[in-house]
């Protein structure tokens, strides 16, 4: 008997550049149908990004390979920076008239999303709940914890299943009652054939870039990319690295935000130390992670997962991370980089001095890296997402 395709309703704020691999993949199989809901925007101009501090337009396609629908949002001020910035009145509605089969729901703390997932479980549809908040860094005690324990077993009540990130997301959901047979494993992860190949072109591109930077053949750099902003401690990084005795090593800022200046103020009083590049697009990050010969990302809090590290790996670079950052016991483990504890204050400096001196560790643990990054590759998260929701619909 031919088995009708299920019908899957995601609804996301907007196309977010890790996730539309995904969606196209999924438009691509012949045992499912989606639809994308939007409920801010569908990228298609320039938005501001509040950590990068500039207008951001992502130079890969983000709408393209499967259907979505831009549902009308009525926030005087739109966005994902607070609970009213996605109001979408007709939303549900929307989903509903699709007669989804299950319906993918990405994060709670909107209105249109909260009240989505309330909707929805009144009316009996299947939702697969995705997000990848943990508590690495969170006080668990105290009335404010109490209060957001008590809202956040309210609300996890809803959903019909859970895609687990990682560990230290499946530790929150268990935190708030949620119960193993809720929980299904669905791996964040990137499109890693994008940034693995072609390695040997890449490599050759990004020499020419260090080389340009004036940056000597036999130094070793540390790169940082992302946010300049205080979460991802930038400027304690960049504090860390002036204390080496070393004088070979370099560390390479790539990126923008509200500590910008005290970047860039660093950087021109350190110049043998330290290079400052500016924000770079999608489509150049596979050159800008060859840059460095070991990606370091030193976060304090709010880390949820870290993407760019899979995307470090995916490019041939080990990595050093703090405990704090969200991705950090599933991804990183002896193959392929270091973490680091948070609540040490010289860890990191340990790290970054001890790292430099086994120059053959480091590119050994370089070819190891890419291996280590196919392990959540997109496809990864596909295989886990088509299991959830066939235990959830049935056959």
């Amino acid at each position: 008997m031919i088995q009708r395709k299920k019908r899957l309703a995601i609804i996301v704020s907007h196309p977010i550049q890790y996730y539309v691999p995904l969606y196209q993949r999924l438009a691509l199989r012949d045992d499912v149908t989606i639809k994308l809901f939007f409920t801010w925007h569908a990228g298609q101009a320039a938005v501001e990004d509040r950590g990068f501090k500039t207008q951001v337009a992502w130079d890969i396609p983000l709408t393209e390979g499967y259907e979505f629908e831009l549902v009308p949002n009525v926030s005087s001020h739109q966005g994902t920076h607070w609970f009213f910035g996605l109001r979408n009145p007709s939303l549900v509605a929307r989903v509903i008239a699709w007669r989804p089969d299950a319906v993918h729901i990405t994060g709670w703390a909107w209105f249109s999303h909260f009240m989505a997932l309330r909707a929805l479980r009144k009316e009996r549809i299947p939702t697969l709940f995705r997000g990848d908040s943990h508590l690495l860094d969170t006080r668990q005690s105290g009335a404010r914890w109490w209060l957001k324990r008590t809202l956040l077993k309210r609300v996890f009540s809803w959903p019909t299943a859970f895609l687990v990130t990682g560990a230290a997301n499946r530790a929150y959901y268990e935190a708030f009652g949620v119960v193993p047979g809720r929980l299904f494993p669905c791996p964040h992860s990137i499109d890693v054939i994008r940034f693995a190949e072609p390695a040997e072109a890449l490599e050759k591109e990004a020499d020419q870039w260090r080389q340009q930077l004036g940056i000597a053949r036999n130094s070793c750099v540390f790169l940082f990319a992302g946010k300049f902003e205080r979460k991802k401690q930038p400027v304690e990084l960049m504090l860390a690295v002036q204390a080496l005795t070393n004088p070979k090593p370099v560390l390479v800022m790539v990126g923008s935000g509200e500590l910008e200046t005290e970047v860039k103020a660093l950087a021109a009083a350190s110049p043998e130390r330290f290079r400052v590049l500016p924000f770079q697009n999608q489509s150049g990050m596979s050159v800008v992670y060859r840059i460095g010969d070991l990606f370091v990302l030193p976060s304090a809090f709010g880390e949820t997962w870290g993407l760019a590290v899979n995307e470090a790996l995916a490019c041939g670079r080990p990595v050093l991370v703090s405990d704090r950052v969200g991705c950090a016991a599933d991804v990183v483990d002896a193959s392929c980089g270091w973490v680091f504890s948070w609540a040490d204050c010289s860890a990191l400096t340990r790290a970054l001095t001890e790292i430099p001196r086994d120059r053959n560790k480091l590119l050994q643990m370089g070819r190891n890296s890419p291996k280590r990054a196919w392990s959540f590759d997109v496809a990864r998260t596909e295989e886990s997402l088509m299991n959830c929701l066939q235990q959830v619909c049935g056959p």
